[in-house]
């Protein structure tokens, strides 16, 4: 019980950590004229979700090692989700460093097969982005997709993004934007994040 109040704690810490990280990377910044509108996040929900998640993730018994790189991520993820949302943008420098971090690893540990993990679930998003000049759907996101698909799994990526995307066009449905911009971005991070809290870890 203790080790999941703990989880909570720290995963909270990292989300707030992400939160600023955001703001601080994306000082001076504008939203992007033809992307989505500009929204605003509840620092309040964003903790607390990332707590949750620590929570899960420590009551599956993770290895500390593992609970560490996971509450890492969430902090990305989280900087990635208020960015998209307040500015429309996805900096490379949450994505790309992570990215080329993790398949600096396995090419070192001779895990090639990480690197078809993080081509093949991007491969939908590049397409829809270049069909879309990059308005419909950013390169961010493409980029986004890339790092995923190492974090939860080939499979896992293919399935969970897939959901996001119908949740995505079902809110934009709902709210009456469909046709619309949208900050896809907090989708994919909350696929992401949900299944590495709740699935064993691809590494």
């Amino acid at each position: 019980m203790i080790v999941i109040l703990l989880a909570g704690i720290v995963f909270a810490g990292m989300g707030a950590l992400g939160i600023y990280a955001s703001r601080y990377v994306c000082a001076g910044q504008t939203p992007v004229p033809d992307g989505p509108a500009p929204g605003t996040v509840s620092i309040r929900l964003l903790v607390i979700g990332n707590a949750l998640l620590g929570a899960i993730a420590a009551m599956r018994g993770l290895p500390i090692a593992a609970l560490a790189i996971v509450a890492l991520a969430c902090a990305v993820l989280t900087a990635i989700w208020v960015a998209d949302v307040t500015l429309g943008i996805i900096p490379d420098v949450f994505t790309l460093a992570p990215l080329g971090a993790v398949l600096l690893a396995a090419a070192l540990a001779g895990h090639w097969e990480v690197g078809i993990a993080a081509v093949v679930p991007a491969l939908p998003f590049a397409f829809l982005a270049w069909r879309s000049g990059g308005t419909g759907l950013g390169w961010g996101d493409v980029k986004l997709a890339a790092l995923g698909g190492p974090l939860i799994g080939l499979q896992g990526a293919l399935i969970f993004f897939a959901i996001g995307c119908a949740v995505a066009v079902i809110v934009s449905r709902v709210r009456g934007s469909a046709g619309k911009p949208v900050a896809f971005g907090p989708y994919l991070a909350a696929a992401i994040a949900l299944p590495l809290a709740i699935m064993t870890p691809t590494f």
